[in-house]
């Protein structure tokens, strides 16, 4: 198979259907919102006969993604070339109102997920699908590949009672779903489901990894830089929870994990004894240059995923977690509210979907331990989603 065109995205699909001609668009995307031949999903709407872009939307980091942090929230604005307000839905709203909706015929999603439960992307589209039931506006929604596979999941499942805009329904961490798919499964799960059509890819598999698809890789947001941090992403990001730098202001993020003042050796001697599949860690002293311990030097450990089938993310953070707060406690701190707009659950309660991981970390108990514990979850889940999958 010729790698360059081993996959057709959704939205190339679509735009090829003649399905648009005679109706006025709304797209929410970001620039991650590319083809194979490097062309953004506006530009190829503008260009087609007889289709009206008529209102573009921004998810998280804002539709230029540039805004780098949580809670940080963008601005509407106007497109320079397009001359269509730009509506941030991470701003006032997290989902489309009725003035931003009048007048479109149809709203298009193609945003780019990265198969963790956590990544907001998702729940803007969640919220997209509840605007648009309102409003009997029908929803197309353009699939991508899940950019770490879509044959595996891990992870505790989100439990009732910790719902956030980082959780909305119960899934497990790492889902392995497409966003195609997981649009489906979430149109189920709503009081009242929207007027939904996903429009798959072509020559996707479940075993793919991004580097795999003949796509380019563009970074869907300014902290996953590359597939090397997607593919850690689903466990590095529980140390957004915690007081350790998870990387953030580094060149690897997700992939660099510390704090002030800890032994770097001490840690990967301990995490690199406990043989977890497909990783090795680096001992590693660096400076963030923003967020958590900016400007200050931190020890830690680099993961550097040597075969990323065998490789368990969520349970190798896990695994850190308990090395850190084995060796160096004093560094190790559960972080408070707020997060992402939750005041009273802790961050790492929902992330990780409950209080229960931060309970069996609290009582010392051992990685091994801790990921037997998702295997009902992720088994039940197993049996939940297959109705929604589009490819084998």
């Amino acid at each position: 198979m010729d790698m360059r065109t081993a996959v057709t995205l959704g939205s190339d699909r679509l735009l090829a259907s003649g399905q648009l001609t005679g109706r006025r668009v709304g797209l929410v995307c970001n620039p991650a919102s590319l083809n194979a031949n490097w062309q953004h999903v506006s530009d190829h709407v503008t260009q087609m006969p007889g289709v009206t872009l008529a209102a573009l939307f921004g998810p998280q980091h804002g539709f230029h993604s540039v805004v780098q942090d949580n809670m940080v929230e963008t601005s509407h604005a106007r497109h320079r070339r397009y001359d269509v307000p730009v509506y941030s839905l991470y701003s006032d709203t997290r989902e489309p109102t009725a003035d931003m909706l009048d007048g479109l015929d149809v709203l298009v999603i193609d945003l780019q997920d990265v198969g963790t439960r956590v990544y907001t992307y998702i729940y803007t589209m969640a919220h997209c699908l509840r605007a648009a039931s309102h409003h009997d506006l029908p929803v197309i929604v353009c699939d991508r590949p899940n950019p770490i596979g879509g044959a595996v999941i891990e992870g505790p499942m989100l439990t009732p009672g910790f719902e956030s805009f980082v959780g909305q329904f119960p899934i497990p961490l790492r889902h392995g779903m497409t966003i195609g798919e997981l649009a489906a499964l979430f149109n189920t799960l709503l009081s009242r489901p929207a007027p939904l059509d996903v429009i798959p890819m072509t020559g996707w598999s479940r075993a793919m990894y991004h580097d795999e698809t003949g796509l380019p890789w563009v970074l869907p947001s300014p902290n996953l830089p590359t597939l090397d941090s997607a593919v850690v992403y689903p466990g590095g990001v529980l140390f957004e929870g915690t007081s350790l730098s998870e990387g953030r202001g580094t060149t690897r993020p997700f992939e660099l994990l510390g704090a002030p003042g800890v032994d770097a050796e001490a840690i990967t001697d301990s995490l690199n004894s406990r043989q977890l599949g497909g990783v090795r860690f680096r001992p590693v002293e660096f400076e963030p240059t923003f967020q958590k311990h900016a400007g200050t030097t931190c020890g830690g450990c680099q993961l550097h995923v040597t075969d990323r089938v065998s490789f368990a993310p969520v349970k190798a953070a896990v695994a850190v977690m308990h090395a850190f707060r084995t060796h160096a406690a004093s560094a190790f701190v559960w972080r408070e509210p707020p997060y992402e707009y939750e005041h009273v659950h802790r961050p790492i309660d929902i992330l990780s979907g409950s209080e229960t991981l931060r309970q069996q970390i609290d009582s010392n108990q051992n990685a091994e331990d801790i990921a037997a514990s998702w295997r009902p979850g992720e088994d039940e889940f197993l049996t939940t989603r297959k109705p929604f999958l589009l490819y084998e």
